[in-house]
């Protein structure tokens, strides 16, 4: 099996479920998007969300892709930052739990990133996202050595404001003999950061996207014309279409598959990192696309039952034994 390093923001997530709209309009953030907060909004997020009896999950859209593919058994490594205090240490443990080799560097002044996460009745998401030390990352904070071993190097688009620290990681990932995947992110990110992700495309051997996201780098509302663009840029393209499943594209093959049928979606948190965990666990073990994109969508589809980012082991040891009666 085929080995995935993973680099993102190591945050954790305090999660709420909102009757209604009201709260989000009240701290100005625009639903299903991720915004960017600074200490003060944040610490007003925070005192509200005390009073709310938040759930508590590491999050960050890499750490959530990593952990999936650690309890898929995939031994998957991370590169992070954290601060020197209990949530730093509740991500540590977590990593260390499930077995992922973590690259955590403990910041010395900032705190623990936290990912503020509003969940609306329809099973909507939205972020306000307080980096602390997870913005500290930097390009020399990344050493060679941590690329031995690996086979594929995942980026979270939400990383790519850091232009030093991606060219700097991809860099070592190409001379490591990695494969490079990104996974888009947001589509507000791709709008501010268009060029960027352009000259990041063109480094990239594997692509994953959401429709929103697809239409807002190539400026066109069309996924299967989306899924050609991405793929004339990435050996292989993924664009997920939501209820109606996902389309994926390497060379001349290109295949579709169903979304899972969900009867009710709880929270939408973290859909797109599982999906991208499952099709790289099965790509890790020289699977079909076909099945790659099952595997995602299987993945996809548990986590929005639930709230938060994390699955019960009852739950794992169903998808595993079901995915190697399979293999």
């Amino acid at each position: 099996m085929k080995r995935i390093l993973g680099i993102g923001n190591a945050l954790v997530d305090s999660l709420v479920q909102i009757p209604n709209e009201d709260l989000l309009q009240e701290f100005d953030l625009p639903k299903g998007s991720m915004q960017l907060i600074r200490t003060e909004r944040y610490l007003q997020i925070q005192k509200r969300l005390h009073s709310m009896n938040p759930l508590r999950t590491t999050g960050g859209s890499a750490c959530n892709t990593i952990l999936a593919i650690a309890n898929m058994g995939g031994a998957p490594g991370l590169i992070g930052r954290v601060g020197k205090d209990e949530p730093g240490d509740f991500f540590a443990a977590n990593c260390k739990e499930h077995g992922i080799a973590a690259r955590l560097i403990r910041d010395e002044e900032l705190p623990t990133g936290v990912a503020s996460t509003f969940i609306t009745p329809d099973g909507q998401r939205t972020f306000g996202t307080y980096l602390g030390a997870a913005a500290a990352l930097e390009a020399e904070d990344v050493k060679p050595e941590w690329f031995d071993d690996y086979d594929f190097f995942y980026i979270e688009g939400y990383l790519v404001q850091n232009h030093a620290l991606i060219r700097r990681a991809v860099e070592l990932a190409h001379e490591a003999g990695l494969k490079v995947c990104l996974d888009l992110a947001s589509y507000n990110i791709v709008l501010e950061e268009r060029d960027f992700f352009e000259e990041l495309l063109h480094q990239t051997d594997i692509v994953f996207a959401n429709e929103q996201e697809a239409a807002a780098f190539t400026g066109e509302d069309h996924a299967k014309h989306n899924l050609h663009r991405l793929s004339d840029l990435c050996e292989l393209a993924v664009v997920k279409i939501g209820k109606r499943g996902v389309w994926v594209k390497r060379g001349d093959e290109t295949a579709h598959c169903p979304a899972r049928e969900v009867p009710h979606v709880v929270d939408t948190t973290a859909a797109g990192d599982y999906f991208s965990a499952g099709f790289l666990h099965a790509l890790s073990t020289n699977s079909s696309l076909t099945a790659c994109a099952e595997l995602g969508s299987l993945l996809a589809g548990h986590i929005i039952e639930v709230v938060g980012t994390a699955l019960s082991p009852e739950t794992w040891a169903q998808i595993r034994n079901s995915w190697n009666e399979n293999v």
